[in-house]
Order: C-alpha cells, then structure tokens, then sequence
C-alpha cells in the first residue's frame, strides 16, 4: 500500500493511492497514520479495504509527512563508504547515531527555509523506515518484521552548525523545515528488498546524488538491531539511514542552498519530493 497524510499543515488526513493511482480517503477508517495505525493488525485492517470504494479527493492537495505523531527520528551517519570518503572521515565501525528534532518533520513538497546565519545548507536523499511495532533488543534476523513501510526523506543539514563551534550534529540538523518525509508511506511488503533501491537528488535541474541502498555500509535490519541495544522502538519512529556521496559539502568548490533553489529527490517505488529553497523570514 502506497498511504499518505494530505491536507493542511497540523490538519492532514491519512489516505490511501489506488490502483488507478488516484487518491481516496481514509478518514473514515482511520483517524490518522500513527501510533496504533502503523501496526501489522492496524495495516491489515487497511489492506482488506477496497480503495476505489472510499471517497475519491479531487483536485491537487498538499502531501503532509506521511507519518503522524513521530515520537523519535533517528538518524544514521556516514553510511555509505563513498559519502564518508568525502566527507574526509573513516568508514566508520559501528554505526554513527544522532538525534533529529521531530519539529524538523515536514510535507515532501513543503519550502525549504534557510535558517538565520546559516552559509551552508546542505542536502541528503535518504531511505527513511518506519517502525511498526515496539522494539527492544531485536535480532538483525527478526529486524525486518518490525518494519512497518519506508519513506524517502531529505536530511537536511546546516553543515556550520553540525560540524564547527561545539560540533554537535544535532544542532546541524533540527531547523524547522529539515526534515520532508514522504509523500508516501509505502508498506514493507511492496519493498522486499529494502538493500535494492536507487536514490537520487537534483538541484535546480542538475543532478548531484545517485546511489543505491546496496552499498550501505550497514544494511536496514542490522540498523533497526543496533539502535534497539540502546533505546526501545516504537510504532510511528522513523529512521532515516543516511546518504550516497554527491552532498554540497562534497563539491569542488562547496556548494550549498541559497534561496531559490528547487530540489527534486527521489526513491525506487517510493515516490519524489520537490522542494523550493526560501529565506527564513
């Protein structure tokens, strides 16, 4: 299933894309993609529905984070060994973990607002997963099954604020708008292979990042194992599980977002998202 959260920011409905690829209403099913929502009995409830039997929405809408109520949004660092070498670090030997601010979380077609002070605002197209059920010291076996679907995020990053000063990533990573997941939340059972998909990411038309989740350093199940050593999971958590080398911070010279700009990014299956660069108010 292909589910969706529309509508206006802190309003959105949860719906679902049909086979025709037209969007219906799940509002009479559901009352949102959350929580309880994003577990196997809540998804099966949803799965035996016949989607061209809910109200059809007409006309274009606004995509919303195609999670509702995400209690953590965990972050992996330096994932792919051509993105570390970049960035002029070692391939690291366990994985590199940091926290994203949940007010981060917008719509996959939201603005992009550049923060004060900020000279180096990057991008990063990411494989975000989304738990679907609580999780607390999972074999890399079993890992998979608590995955409830996958999202395409951009992992926005002011790179002074993460790396200079006191150099704490968060502090690089939390500003209103840095964190588009969606538009859609595509369920596990369309995605089998989730260390098979290729990613991408364009700015003003040229394309920077391509990438393909084979060559992660640490695969999606032994991710979700990992952090479960640390902190429980739970329904609606997302994980974004870093980025293929082609980030601004990478180019010869840098290249960073100015207001502007539009960014275009994309997963295999999981859809796009399109962003236009603007300047904090």
């Amino acid at each position: 299933m292909k589910l969706v959260r529309y509508g206006v920011r802190g309003a959105e409905k949860p719906g679902i894309v049909a086979g025709d690829g037209s969007l219906r209403d799940l509002s009479g099913v559901v009352g949102d993609l959350a929580g309880e929502a994003l577990t196997a009995e809540g998804l099966d409830r949803l799965r035996v529905l016949d989607p061209m039997t809910l109200p059809r929405v007409e006309g274009e809408v606004r995509f919303g984070p195609c999670v509702g109520r995400v209690g953590k949004f965990v972050c992996i660092g330096l994932n792919y060994a051509d993105h570390a070498a970049e960035s002029g670090v070692a391939v690291p030997k366990e994985p590199v973990v940091f926290m994203k601010a949940t007010s981060a979380i917008m719509g996959a077609n939201d603005d992009v607002v550049i923060p004060r002070g900020s000279e180096k605002t990057d991008w990063e197209v990411e494989l975000g997963v989304v738990i679907g059920k609580e999780a607390k010291y999972v074999t890399e076996e079993d890992a998979l099954s608590y995955v409830a679907g996958y999202c395409v995020v951009n992992d926005l990053s002011e790179r002074a604020f993460q790396l200079e000063g006191t150099g704490q990533w968060v502090k690089g990573k939390s500003a209103d708008t840095f964190g588009p997941i969606g538009p859609y939340l595509v369920t596990a059972d369309e995605v089998p292979d989730p260390q098979n998909l290729t990613l991408w990411l364009e700015v003003d038309g040229h394309e920077y990042q391509r990438g393909s989740t084979k060559t992660m350093v640490f695969g999606v199940a032994h991710l979700v194992s990992y952090l479960t050593k640390f902190m429980s999971l739970q329904p609606g958590d997302v994980i974004t599980t870093g980025t293929p080398p082609g980030v601004g911070m990478g180019q010869k010279p840098q290249r960073y977002l100015r207001p502007g700009n539009s960014i275009r990014l994309g997963i295999d299956g999981l859809g796009e998202q399109r962003q236009r660069v603007v300047a904090s108010s």
